[in-house]
């Protein structure tokens, strides 16, 4: 397997002309492949090196979001055009030598937040060491699981008109609120824009408007789909000639939802592609988002135990089939169930973003109340979660938590 792109962890990530922290349609091609090509792609972790295997979460409350994702591309494929569909084959996804660990970060209320940013406002960080297909972590003791590794943002670059649409609906959700702090929406940050072999005198008009990588949206980005393993099919809407395909964000696990922001395990990865054009595929599947075939691989479980989150608010409100109110509330009681064997809620907010725990939309047609499911392996865990007549046992060792800020 070729690798089409290559990086260096130990050089900073701005130094790289094969890697853009931003999606802008200008941004050059670095290569280009033929159809039924197949190549590596080696992606640095997505803040670029900001965050260290220490046991201090200082680097993750001070980490600059403003240069986060960096991604390797985009590449070029030879016969697509606007209105195709870029068909990308998963084969494998893995670690790259000599980085076999990965960190979780539970970010500041004031640098992002995350889903229970409510509860949980400081930064926290676990790092994880690998191996083979397993991870733990000497942060939360108790854990170990297989993990789902796969990309946690790819996509094909936007055309102009594209870009135009999401610079002029996200600016005006954040100008409903805009001093709300996590803020609704990132807007285009010229200052930390990085864009790949953009010539200079293109730079600064096209660092203006070039859109942030935080959301996922109509071009793929950042979907955070745990299930895109080695095994799995992307189908992207072509905007640009060739598509421009880019990659990043690479998880050794996560969970769905991937809850407190940085909830992946995220690492420095590559992965192994093949790329095929469909000629014509959005109009030919009605495509508006990117689909995807799931992977035959996947850890097996034969054991959950599943809570229940309804659209009532941490403060009794009532919300009308509020599915973003349920699933916080399944994670919450998640959360307090596992407090009872001995973990921090920290810990427990962690093992929700990082194991392969199944999130799910159980019902959304019983008014006035959604409800979401959350479903925790109960494999993964060294000692019995279930419950009995004795009640549970504490069986995390005193004083382990996650790392905190100094």
């Amino acid at each position: 397997m070729d690798t089409l792109i290559k990086v260096d962890l130990t050089a900073p990530a701005t130094d790289h002309d094969v890697i853009h922290n931003r999606w802008h349609p200008d941004i050059p091609i670095v290569s280009w492949v033929k159809p039924g090509a197949q190549f590596r792609v080696e992606c640095i972790d997505w803040t670029g090196g900001q965050i260290k295997n220490d046991d201090s979460a200082t680097d993750v409350k001070i980490v600059d979001l403003s240069k986060v994702h960096y991604l390797s591309g985009p590449i070029g494929v030879e016969g697509a055009e606007p209105g195709d569909l870029l068909v990308v084959d998963i084969l494998d996804v893995g670690v790259l030598a000599g980085y076999q660990w990965g960190f979780t970060g539970i970010f500041a209320r004031e640098n992002g937040g995350g889903f229970l940013t409510r509860q949980y406002p400081d930064a926290r960080k676990a790092c994880w060491d690998f191996s083979g297909i397993y991870a733990n972590s000497r942060h939360i003791p108790g854990v170990e699981f297989a993990g789902i590794m796969h990309p946690g943002l790819i996509g094909c670059l936007p055309s102009h008109e594209l870009l135009s649409t999401w610079n002029k609906r996200e600016k005006a959700l954040f100008d409903t609120d805009p001093e709300r702090v996590p803020a609704l929406a990132t807007l285009p940050f010229a200052a930390t824009a990085h864009l790949g072999r953009m010539a200079k005198g293109d730079v600064p008009t096209a660092a203006a408007e070039a859109a942030r990588t935080v959301p996922p949206r109509e071009h793929g980005g950042n979907c955070d789909i745990k299930n895109l393993t080695k095994g799995s099919t992307c189908y992207f809407p072509v905007y640009v000639k060739g598509g421009g395909l880019s990659m990043g964000d690479i998880h050794f696990s996560q969970g769905d939802g991937e809850i407190t922001f940085c909830g992946a395990i995220e690492m420095a990865g590559y992965l192994d592609l093949r790329v095929k054009v469909i000629k014509g595929g959005i109009a030919k599947y009605g495509i508006l988002n990117p689909v995807f075939k799931s992977s035959p691989l996947e850890p097996t479980y034969s054991s959950y135990m599943i809570f229940e989150g309804i659209s009532v608010d941490e403060d009794g409100k009532q919300h009308y089939l509020d599915v973003h109110v349920a699933y916080r509330r399944a994670c919450l009681n998640a959360i307090e169930y596992l407090k009872k064997f001995g973990f921090t809620g920290a810990q427990a907010y962690a093992i929700l973003g990082t194991a392969p725990v199944e999130g799910r939309v159980s019902g959304i047609v019983d008014i006035p109340n959604a409800c979401a499911t959350l479903a925790i392996p109960t494999e993964i865990f060294n000692f019995d979660i279930t419950p009995s007549a004795d009640g549970p046992v504490k069986s995390v060792p005193p004083g382990a938590d996650l790392a905190f800020a100094t």
